[in-house]
């Protein structure tokens, strides 16, 4: 399927599947409730307001603000009832890229969780109010397509990447219904192409998919409260979404790999692709192993008292 036809399957399946779908809307009221939605709104909004000032005090000043970043999108899961189960983990190599599927805004709040690192985002994103804000905050590398820019952005990923800085790329290039993982666009791999150093970037694939609401399956009609695509509002979309009770999302780490691995960027992109949908699918399918180690121990250390909101697991072997 060529980039026009996701685009289009994906824009039919948002109209069938939100817009077009009564039932959907008829049952949300009863789903999400208007006055929890309220509460996390202003907690979530409150919450950013007072953490704003000691976050870039701490930025200017050379501090932790990776761990501190880490600690706000921890926070922010706990205000809007979303738990994260991981399986896997972070490759400690750097440079690091880690490329992963797109559903919906809530991913920037899992894997910034989870990730010490910054997104790369179409420049766009910089002028939509509020997420540009917080975008800004968290020290997005914004990528423009004009080719007069791409020496620029080109030389501030290689200051990432010198800095021991992982990114984070959604190469999709937009965002899909959570049950399906788009063509990934071999021009965005790129970012993979600035080692620092002579080092090689690792690319490591990373899944997301949402499985789970209070606990019960959530199943392909219910995946569009949580997946923000096609010709969605945000604003009616964000309110539902805070309206639902506890959301799950799975998150996969696979083995990292390195573009020299890979005849060129198309070759790195497909298998990247596959890995990222077949860990989606298994996802989705419950087909992941669940073999626990201690719940959250690491997360739990860095959130300054908070109760662990990220379950780690990894496979038999």
């Amino acid at each position: 399927m060529d980039d026009a036809r996701a685009r289009s399957a994906v824009s039919e399946t948002a109209d069938s599947g939100w817009e077009a779908t009564g039932q959907r809307r008829l049952f949300a009221p009863r789903l999400g409730s208007t006055l929890g939605a309220a509460a996390r709104l202003l907690a979530f909004a409150a919450f950013t307001v007072l953490f704003i000032p000691p976050y870039w005090a701490v930025m200017r000043l050379g501090g932790p603000y990776r761990s501190l970043a880490r600690f706000y999108w921890q926070a922010v899961g706990r205000i809007i009832q979303l738990e994260i189960k991981v399986h896997g983990e972070v490759c400690g190599k750097r440079p690091l890229l880690c490329v992963a599927n797109h559903t919906s805004y809530a991913d920037i709040v899992v894997l910034g969780s989870l990730i010490p690192g910054a997104f790369v985002s179409k420049a766009e994103v910089a002028g939509w109010p509020g997420f540009g804000l917080i975008a800004k905050l968290g020290r997005t590398v914004f990528v423009e397509r004009k080719r007069t820019r791409t020496g620029d952005q080109m030389a501030e990923i290689r200051r990432r990447f010198a800095d021991g800085e992982p990114l984070i790329l959604f190469p999709e290039g937009t965002s899909s219904d959570g049950n399906r993982v788009l063509p990934f666009k071999s021009a965005l791999f790129a970012v993979a192409e600035a080692p620092h150093d002579g080092q090689p970037v690792s690319v490591q694939p990373v899944s997301l998919a949402y499985t789970r609401l209070d606990g019960l399956p959530l199943g392909l009609a219910w995946r569009p409260f949580v997946a923000w695509y096609g010709d969605m509002d945000l604003a009616p979309h964000l309110w539902a979404l805070l309206g639902l009770g506890r959301k799950r999302a799975e998150v996969v780490f696979h083995p990292p790999v390195e573009v020299s691995d890979f005849a060129n960027r198309k070759a790195l992109a497909e298998a990247c692709r596959a890995r990222v949908a077949s860990g989606v699918s298994a996802a989705l399918a419950g087909r992941l192993d669940p073999v626990a180690e201690s719940a959250g121990a690491e997360v739990g250390a860095t959130q300054g008292g908070l109760p662990p909101v990220v379950f780690h697991h990894r496979p038999r072997g």
